[in-house]
C-alpha cells in the first residue's frame, strides 16, 4: 500500500500538463536604477546634441563670416592694385596678403579661364571636408572679369567640435552611470522599511498572532497595506481562536455520549443480563448515537454554509404557515410548560422553505428552554420591503447579559452553561445555524434583551434583493 501511494503521489498530473514554473523574480531597485539611467542618458543625449548642432551651426556661420570679409578685402585691394599698375601690382598684393593671412588660400583666373594668380602651396589641404571656400569676381579697368576663389582652413574647428562631441558623449555616459547608482541607492534607502516589515512578518507564527507590523516613521504609501495586512492578522487571530475554541467544544460535547456508551455498553458487558436489559442499554446507546449523529450533521450544514453555499428558492411562500407548522410541532413541550403562542404579522418571500421552519424551530425550542412557566410567546413577522422581511420570537424570562448577545450565535456558546446540560440538555448550535441559514438568504441574524424579554431572530432577502 505504501508504495502504491508513493508511485501515485510521483505521476505526472493528467493530461500531461506541466507544473506552472513559478515567475521570475527581478529586483526593484536595479530596474529603476536601470530605467532612470536609460531615461537620463536618452535625455542628456538629446538636449547635449542639440547643442552641439547648435555650435556647428555656429562655426558654419563663423566660416561664412570669415570668407565673406576676406573676399570683399580681395575684391577691394585687387580693385586698387589693378587700377595703380595692373595686373603685376594686383600680383604683388596677393601674395603680400598671402603672408598675412596663414590658413587660407586664393587663386584667380583670367575671363578666357587661363590662371591669373594662385598662392604658394598651401599648408593644408584645400580639397578636405573640413576646408569651406567662396568664389568672388573682381573687375578691371579694361571692363574684364577675374574670377577668384578663397578657401579657408576649418581643420581647428573641426579639431575642437570633435573633442567637444566626446566631451558630451562622455557627459552623458557619466551622467546616466551617476543618475542610476545615486537611484539604486537611494531606492535601496527607501525600500529599507519594506524590509523590515518582510522582517517582522517574517516573525509571525502561531504563537505570536497577536503581534502586528509597524514603521518607526511611518510612509503615508505604505501605511494603507500595513493596515490592511493587521486588519488581516486580526481576523485571523480571531478565526484562530474561534476555531481553537470549536474544536475544543467539539471534543468536549463528543466526549460526553461518547463516556456514556461506553459506561453504559462496559456495565452490560460485566455480567450476563437479560434480553431487556440489554435492550434497554441498546435504547440508551440509540439515544447517545443519536445525539452525537445531530452534532455531526449539525457541524457540516454549518461548514457547507461558511463555504458560501446559498438558499434554493421557491415559488413565495407565507411565513405565517410556516411558522404555524412549526408551533403544531412544538405543541407537546409548550403544553408541558403551559406556554401558548401567538403569531403576528405576515410575509410572503421566495425561500428555502425546510430551512426557514429549521430556523424557526431552533428558535421556537430556544424560546421556550428559557421562557418563564405558563408566560406568552410572540412570534412577529415584519415586511421591510418588497423583497425582504424580519421575523423573531419573543419571550419572557431571564434578560440576556449585554457582554453575552454579541456572541449568542457563536458555535456552542452558552450564555449559562451551569444550568443548561441538565435541565435543558442541547448542543449549542441552534442559533449558528439560524445565523446561517440567515446569511443563506442574504439576512443577518439579531438579538436584543432587556427588562424580562428577549427577542431572538433575522432579516431575509429575496433574490431581486441580493442580485
Amino acid at each position: 500500500m505504501n508504495t502504491s501511494t508513493t508511485v501515485l503521489d510521483a505521476a505526472p498530473p493528467l493530461g500531461g500538463d506541466k507544473p506552472a514554473e513559478a515567475p521570475c523574480t527581478y529586483s526593484i531597485g536595479r530596474r529603476l536604477s536601470l530605467l532612470l539611467a536609460v531615461q537620463t542618458v536618452i535625455g542628456l543625449g538629446v538636449l547635449l546634441a542639440f547643442i552641439y548642432g547648435a555650435t556647428s551651426m555656429l562655426f558654419i556661420a563663423k566660416h561664412e563670416e570669415e570668407l565673406r570679409s576676406y573676399s570683399t578685402v580681395l575684391v577691394d585691394v585687387s580693385r586698387e592694385a589693378y587700377a595703380q599698375g595692373g595686373e603685376a601690382e594686383v600680383k604683388a598684393k596677393m601674395a603680400w596678403l598671402a603672408e598675412r593671412r596663414p590658413g587660407t588660400f586664393v587663386q584667380m583666373s583670367r575671363a578666357d579661364g587661363s590662371e591669373f594668380y594662385r598662392d604658394a602651396a598651401p599648408t593644408f589641404d584645400v580639397n578636405q571636408s573640413t576646408a569651406r571656400g567662396m568664389d568672388f569676381a573682381v573687375p578691371t579697368a579694361s571692363g574684364g572679369l577675374l574670377q577668384g576663389k578663397v578657401v579657408l582652413d576649418c581643420s581647428q574647428d573641426a579639431k575642437t567640435a570633435r573633442r567637444m562631441a566626446l566631451l558630451l558623449v562622455g557627459a552623458v555616459l557619466a551622467g546616466g552611470a551617476l543618475v542610476g547608482w545615486g537611484t539604486f541607492w537611494r531606492v535601496r534607502c527607501s525600500l529599507r522599511p519594506l524590509l523590515d516589515l518582510a522582517a517582522q512578518t517574517k516573525a509571525i507564527d502561531a504563537r505570536r498572532l497577536g503581534q502586528r507590523i509597524s514603521l518607526a516613521e511611518p510612509a503615508e504609501e505604505l501605511q494603507p497595506v500595513i493596515d490592511q495586512f493587521n486588519g488581516l492578522m486580526h481576523r485571523v487571530e480571531r478565526t484562530y481562536v474561534q476555531l481553537e475554541g470549536f474544536n475544543a467544544d467539539v471534543a468536549h460535547e463528543l466526549r460526553t455520549p461518547l463516556a456514556n456508551l461506553i459506561g453504559q455498553t462496559e456495565v452490560a458487558l460485566s455480567r450476563e443480563r437479560s434480553v431487556a436489559e440489554l435492550e434497554e442499554t441498546l435504547h440508551s446507546n440509540l439515544e447517545e448515537l443519536q445525539r452525537m449523529a445531530a452534532i455531526v450533521n449539525d457541524m457540516l450544514f454549518l461548514a457547507q454554509a461558511d463555504r458560501g453555499v446559498k438558499a434554493r428558492r421557491s415559488a413565495p411562500v407565507s411565513l405565517a404557515e410556516l411558522v404555524q407548522q412549526v408551533v403544531e410541532f412544538h405543541e407537546a413541550p409548550m403544553d408541558e410548560r403551559g406556554l401558548r403562542v401567538t403569531i403576528e404579522g405576515d410575509a410572503h418571500l421566495s425561500v428555502d422553505a425546510p430551512l426557514i421552519k429549521r430556523a424557526i424551530s431552533n428558535l421556537l425550542g430556544n424560546a421556550i428552554r428559557y421562557a418563564d412557566q405558563g408566560s406568552a410567546l410572540c412570534v412577529r413577522i415584519a415586511p421591510e420591503s418588497e423583497s425582504g422581511a424580519r421575523l423573531w420570537v419573543e419571550n419572557t424570562g431571564p434578560s440576556i447579559e449585554a457582554s453575552h448577545l454579541p456572541r449568542l450565535f457563536d458555535r456552542f456558546f452558552r450564555a449559562d452553561a451551569a444550568r443548561c446540560e441538565m435541565e435543558k440538555p442541547h448542543h449549542g448550535l441552534g442559533l449558528s445555524i439560524v445565523a446561517a441559514i440567515a446569511r443563506m438568504h442574504d439576512g443577518f441574524p439579531a438579538a436584543e434583551s432587556s427588562g424580562g424579554t428577549t427577542r431572538v431572530g433575522f432579516s431575509l432577502q429575496t433574490n431581486a434583493a441580493s442580485a
